[in-house]
């Protein structure tokens, strides 16, 4: 790929494009920010590296969109960070604005363009871009559920002392305290977490899941998750760039599939050259559609406060 632009230079959208030129994802890198001077100091910066890291991606920085012309990838990750006692749903009506006029420029620049939509209340921020860019389903992606699941594996391999590699896992739903980590699915080195774990100790790594971005927010002080947001992120990417199909979960837009539509919810995405290739449909148990349901709800809920 000749070009991704990461948009937003702070610290999830400097880390991505660091991780993406390590990868050689892309021949060029674009980080793109309003504040003067930044993105294009910390693209030096980054460009610095590449004799000693042993990349070839270039990297620039820019607060205007021009030099973002024809890239195939737009990672988004601008908007204001969650500070400690602010839920997700706050951030929306000023991160709504933020999105809407990034996706214009967007959609001006590279119409042809795959988002990765990181910038919270996610869920919400995918609709908002696909609405104003008017993108096909498969075009639009938010980064929810990779993180999610990398939360909950981590979480795992801690609790049994056993590689992170041997655990498998999955998180649907809404990116917010509704998530839901299916338990039914997880497995470590292929048994079944249930038969490893009591139940009140799976409760427990599910609900630290659930608060995970808010454990590291409140341990921060001032600002919020950056390193593991951005590896998810850019596993997506390579999945993108190589056509890798790696089945991965993202928040998708629903058109029926779980018994839902109309919404942008985590779900099991085939990831590959044309973005959202086809969402795969798991059996859940009466407490998890009903979980996803509820969690469904949220993401409306947040949505109505935009008129959607």
């Amino acid at each position: 790929m000749n070009r991704i632009t990461v948009v937003g230079a702070g610290h999830v959208g400097a880390t991505t494009a660091q991780r993406i030129a390590e990868r050689e994802l892309a021949r060029e890198v674009v980080l793109v920010d309003i504040v003067q001077g930044m993105p294009q100091g910390k693209a030096l910066d980054q460009w610095e590296s590449a004799p000693v890291e042993g990349f070839d991606t270039r990297l620039i920085g820019a607060q205007d969109y021009g030099p973002t012309a024809g890239s195939g990838i737009y990672v988004v990750t601008a908007g204001l960070a969650r500070k400690p006692g602010m839920s997700r749903d706050d951030l929306v009506q000023k991160n709504a604005q933020i999105i809407g006029a990034v996706s214009e420029q967007i959609a001006e620049h590279s119409p042809e363009a795959i988002i990765v939509m990181v910038t919270n209340p996610l869920d919400v921020m995918a609709w908002v871009a696909m609405t104003t860019t008017g993108f096909p389903r498969e075009r639009v992606l938010g980064m929810a559920g990779v993180l999610d699941t990398a939360r909950f594996r981590s979480f795992i391999a801690l609790e049994l002392d056993v590689s992170v590699e041997d655990v498998q896992a999955l998180v649907l739903g809404g990116h917010g305290d509704s998530m839901v980590p299916l338990v039914s699915t997880v497995s470590v080195g292929g048994i079944p977490l249930t038969e490893l774990l009591e139940k009140e100790r799976i409760e427990a790594l599910v609900e630290r899941t659930r608060k995970g971005g808010g454990e590291i927010v409140g341990l921060l002080g001032t600002g919020s998750a950056y390193y593991a947001p951005s590896a998810a992120a850019v596993q997506m990417v390579e999945s993108i760039v190589r056509d890798r199909r790696r089945v991965l979960p993202a928040a998708a837009w629903l058109e029926g599939e779980f018994g839902l539509e109309g919404l942008f919810l985590g779900v099991p995405c085939k990831i590959g050259a044309g973005g959202l290739e086809q969402i795969l449909e798991v059996s859940l148990t009466d407490a998890e559609r009903e979980a996803l349901n509820a969690s469904a709800a949220d993401v409306r809920e947040t949505m109505a406060v935009l008129g959607g």
